[in-house]
């Protein structure tokens, strides 16, 4: 098969390698899927670049965790008739050393579940970290219909589709840009923008949540703290699933009198019950339309070297997608 691999962590035009490997084989309880479209994640670049001191976890690595594909092959326990089923794929390179960059991928029977054949690829492709992220977001503390959820960083993958979920699921959602010029990229059927640039964000959430937010969806503790403290309801959850800075500060005090909870969230591990949960409500609500992805770019494999040079830089909101040879 063709695929991209690394043998050593580094800039992605030194250690990205594109060329010919054995097909993989599945195991008991595993599928093969035929790769149509791989999504990259900014996890994906972090783990190649050894992002916080990570090392190698294997001698080669094929990177991505998800895709969107076609199952061609099943390994023993897994049912015949799986085979030519459309499906996405998640946690294809978590904890496994050959992920979605490539024609083939292997996984266990249950990471890649049915994609309706009324969805695209590209939104299939895009499901998984971010999407499992910001269903963990929203629902690891209970339903939120009724409730007033704060989802920061609405226009970034797991934002965007953590305000659709938490407004599928009947929440009423506010949502923060960076910036006054990107409010109209919000979609008003989903949820109330607000621009962090404005001179009283605060008041802003306060005018459409005057009793405070239930949840708070937050993409950069290290900047909005004080702004969370000044708009959690009592008894509010903060679900964080990233920072920008790795010491972060909180206003301890106000937040404890508040009861307020502070929930941080890694995806690699999240309960794997809770990411079954999340594949299935993902997929319910990409099939009834209550989901959509902004594709920015997609490369050929051969251009992936393109694809993580874009993510890793950053700064442009939109997913990143690979496509696979056919």
């Amino acid at each position: 098969m063709l695929a991209s691999w690394y043998d050593a962590q580094g800039p992605a035009a030194d250690v990205l390698h594109v060329g010919e490997l054995p097909d993989p084989i599945p195991g008991p309880a595993e599928v093969r899927v035929r790769v149509t479209v791989s999504g990259v994640n900014p996890g994906d670049t972090k783990k190649r670049r050894g992002w916080l001191g990570s090392s190698m976890p294997y001698p080669r690595v094929i990177p991505h965790s998800d895709a969107a594909g076609v199952i061609d092959a099943v390994g023993d326990g897994v049912d015949a008739h799986r085979v030519g089923q459309r499906v996405w794929v998640y946690g294809a390179q978590s904890y496994r050393p050959f992920g979605t960059a490539a024609q083939y991928t292997v996984v266990p029977d249950h990471q890649a579940p049915p994609l309706p054949d009324h969805l695209s690829d590209e939104l299939g492709a895009s499901l998984g970290i971010p999407g499992i992220t910001a269903h963990r977001t929203v629902f690891t503390d209970g339903p939120v219909d009724g409730r007033l959820v704060l989802v920061h960083g609405v226009l970034g993958g797991v934002g965007s589709l953590a305000a659709q979920l938490a407004h599928w699921a009947g929440a009423t959602v506010i949502a923060t840009v960076r910036r006054t010029a990107d409010l109209g990229h919000v979609d008003p059927a989903v949820a109330h923008a607000v621009a962090l640039d404005t001179g009283e964000p605060a008041a802003a959430i306060r005018s459409y949540a005057p009793r405070g937010v239930d949840r708070i969806i937050e993409v950069a503790l290290s900047d909005n703290a004080d702004l969370d403290n000044a708009v959690a309801a009592n008894n509010a959850v903060i679900a964080a699933y990233a920072t920008r800075v790795d010491r972060t500060e909180i206003p301890f005090w106000p937040l404890l009198f508040n009861n307020v909870t502070l929930r941080l969230l890694g995806s690699d591990d999240f309960p794997a019950e809770a990411k079954r949960q999340a594949a299935r409500d993902l997929t319910s609500a990409a099939a009834v339309g209550a989901l959509t992805v902004d594709v920015r770019d997609r490369y050929p494999l051969d251009e992936i070297t393109k694809a993580h040079d874009h993510v890793d830089t950053g700064g442009v909101h939109g997913r990143i997608l690979v496509t696979l040879p056919q």
